[in-house]
Order: C-alpha cells, then sequence, then structure tokens
C-alpha cells in the first residue's frame, strides 16, 4: 500500500473554493480533535482534495491552524522576547505586550474576534488550543515547578489578562478602560507575577 490517498469521485481537484473548503473543514477538525488530534491527510479527506493541494495553499500544519483560528495578530510577534525574561521579572513585560497589541490599530478586530468568539463553542475550542500552544507555552517557558502547577499558574495568569482584555477594551468599563498602560501595569503586574511565581499555597495536595 502506497499511503497515497486513492482518487475518488466528487474529490475536487482544484478552483476558488478549494482552500476556503480546505479551511472550513479544517477549522471544524482542530476544533473537534485539537492540534495534535488531527492530521493533514484527514483534513484532505474531509475536504474532497488532494493531500498536495493542502501543501498548495499552506505551508504546513501550523499555519493552517493559524489561519482556522482566525486571529486578528500574531501572537508568537506580539510575545516576541517574553520567555527570554527571567520568570521572576517577567509579568510587566506580558502586560505591555498585550496593551501594545490592544492599544495598536488591531483593536477593532480584536473586539470583534472575541465577541465573535464568545458563546461559539468550535470557536472557543479552537482559541483554547492556540491559547495553550503558543500563548501559554511562551509566557510560561522557564517557569519552575511541577508540569500540573506550572500549567495552573498559566491558567491563573490567562484569568487576569482575558479579564483585563474585557472590562478594558469590550465592556471599556471606567475608569480602567481610560487609565494608561503605565497605571494598568502598576496595578495589574503584582498580581500576574504572583501567578507566575509566587506562593499558590498547597496546590496538588489532599
Amino acid at each position: 500500500m502506497s499511503g497515497v490517498l486513492p482518487s475518488r469521485r466528487g474529490r475536487r481537484s482544484g478552483g476558488a473554493d478549494s482552500r476556503e473548503q480546505i479551511l472550513n473543514t479544517a477549522r471544524r477538525l482542530f476544533a473537534e480533535h485539537g492540534f495534535e488530534g488531527t492530521s493533514l491527510r484527514q483534513v484532505a479527506r474531509e475536504a474532497e482534495v488532494d493531500p498536495a493541494m493542502i501543501h498548495h495553499f499552506f505551508k504546513g500544519k501550523d499555519e493552517l491552524f493559524a489561519l482556522s483560528v482566525e486571529l486578528p495578530a500574531d501572537p508568537e510577534l506580539v510575545l516576541a522576547g517574553v520567555e527570554t525574561q527571567p520568570p521572576a521579572q517577567r509579568a510587566e513585560a506580558i502586560i505591555r505586550a498585550v496593551l501594545r497589541l490592544w492599544e495598536s490599530p488591531a483593536q477593532h478586530g480584536l473586539v470583534a474576534f472575541v465577541r465573535g468568539t464568545i458563546g461559539s463553542k468550535a470557536k472557543t475550542a479552537l482559541l483554547r488550543e492556540m491559547v495553550s500552544r503558543t500563548i501559554l507555552s511562551r509566557i510560561m517557558a522557564g517557569v519552575p515547578g511541577p508540569a500540573q502547577e506550572v500549567a495552573l499558574r498559566g491558567n491563573l495568569i490567562a484569568t487576569q489578562m482575558v479579564g483585563l482584555m474585557l472590562v478594558r477594551y469590550v465592556v471599556r468599563l471606567e475608569p480602567l478602560a481610560s487609565a494608561s498602560p503605565d497605571e494598568v501595569v502598576r496595578l495589574v503586574a503584582p498580581n500576574v507575577q504572583r501567578y507566575l511565581t509566587g506562593d499558590l499555597g498547597t496546590f496538588g495536595t489532599d
């Protein structure tokens, strides 16, 4: 057996809608099975296209996943350099990176993305996978401790940052919405730093 999917009647051979068909299929499969549980061959089979067509439109699985999530900004670029900061001094860098993004022209697209994600099970699943793979992996790089504890710390940081973004930029609750970035950093960084490297008590014990 060659391992190449055989041609079958109805398989798409190309056309203007093939790329969108691949993206729609990938979006559904990533939401249902996650990044690791979805293969390009599976996407091709479900989308009824030749596997080579995926490589024609996309550089690989990572790009296909990123485009499936439809983020209005690249998290890798936004958080570039954050993981090089010592964990004990990283909170300010995290917050400033997030604020720079949300204070940029991308803000309108980000607000639309958040509003479109809330209430959508499929979009929430995709966002969860992206946050785990791309965002938290960078924020938590080098943070000491057992894997479960580090994961919890990342989750706690996510609650802080998501809450900040929702209240400041989506709900626009005053006076936080009008506070200066420096003031936001001053107020929020200590809590984020505690989640990063501070004492969490007796987590994981009976």
